[in-house]
This record gives structure tokens, C-alpha cells and sequence, in this order.
């Protein structure tokens, strides 16, 4: 799916464009004048349509006349897991654009597709990560008072319509 900005002048006698690529806002912008004649330099540049994640994105990214080719090509070339990544770590847990944005292997936050801290317990004592648990006092295990004590360095939170668990590091 495409996505759509537009592009809202700052000048109050000028009215803005919608665009959907760096080539089409610089068209548009040149041409543009407001009710005076003069030229029209300064935008707001707002998310209009386009996929939930890339909404999010554009959020996170904080968009602008200055950044926005930047989003736009980002947008089109990262898969989902990236834009969570970023969503997260710069949105979220207060990274830096450019530490994040410059490293496609950037790991400094985990993310789990689960939508609570008990289902990461559970999904926890599965993989081991307590020790060997033996079947027979698996039910006797408290997944609620460890969801508690994970929740002091995991945060649940949705992104475009998907829940899951992240822990910044």
C-alpha cells in the first residue's frame, strides 16, 4: 500500500498538497504560492494514509519537512520486524534516530509476540530458561508473581494492532 502525506503550509494564506513521494512533494512545493503570490516554504508534514505500521513509524520518527524522504524510503524497504524495532527503541525506550535507523541489525531492544508478561512466563519456563521444572510441579508454579517480577524490565505495548513485549537494553 502506498502512503500518503500531506503537506500543510505553516502560511495561513496558502493551502497544502497531498504527495506520495520525495519527487511529487518538491513538484508540488515549488509551484506552490499563497493568496499573495508569494512562495510557500515551510510545512508541516502530516501521515494521512497508508498501513498501521507505517503510521506508527512515521510517529516515531517524528516527521518533517526535513526528514521526511528519509521515513518515506525507510518505510518502503524495511520488513515489519525493522519498523518494530525502531517503533520501540526510538518511540519507546528513547534511543537516538541515527544510532537506530543507521543499523539494520540493531538489538538493543527485545521483543517477544506475546501479548502479556504471564504469557512471556509461561513462554519462559518452556524454553527452559528456569532450569528443568518437572511436569508434576508445573502446576504449582505462580505464572502471575513472575509476570509481576518481569514486569520490572518488560513493558507490554501494541503496535499497530499487534501486542507483544519488549525490554529495552
Amino acid at each position: 500500500m502506498t502512503i500518503t502525506l500531506y503537506a500543510q503550509p505553516y502560511d495561513i494564506a496558502a493551502s497544502g498538497f497531498y504527495f506520495e513521494t520525495t519527487d511529487q512533494y518538491n513538484e508540488r512545493a515549488a509551484r506552490l504560492r499563497n493568496d499573495f503570490g508569494q512562495k510557500v516554504e515551510e510545512f508541516e508534514i502530516q501521515f494521512i494514509d497508508g498501513e498501521e505500521i507505517d503510521c506508527a513509524l512515521a510517529q516515531a520518527w517524528g516527521i518533517h519537512q526535513g526528514n521526511f524522504p528519509a521515513y518515506l524510503e525507510a518505510a518502503e524497504e524495511w520488513d515489519e520486524d525493522r519498523k518494530r524495532r525502531y517503533i520501540i527503541a526510538v518511540g519507546e525506550c528513547s534511543y537516538d534516530h541515527d544510532s537506530v535507523a543507521d543499523d539494520p541489525q540493531f538489538d538493543g531492544v527485545d521483543i517477544y509476540p506475546v501479548e502479556t508478561l504471564r504469557e512471556l512466563a509461561e513462554q519462559f519456563m518452556e524454553d527452559g530458561l528456569y532450569g528443568e521444572i518437572p511436569e508434576a510441579l508445573r502446576g504449582y508454579i505462580d505464572f502471575d508473581s513472575i509476570a509481576r517480577d518481569l514486569g520490572m524490565e518488560f513493558t507490554e505495548a501494541e503496535i499497530a494492532g499487534e501486542r507483544l513485549v519488549y525490554a529495552c537494553r
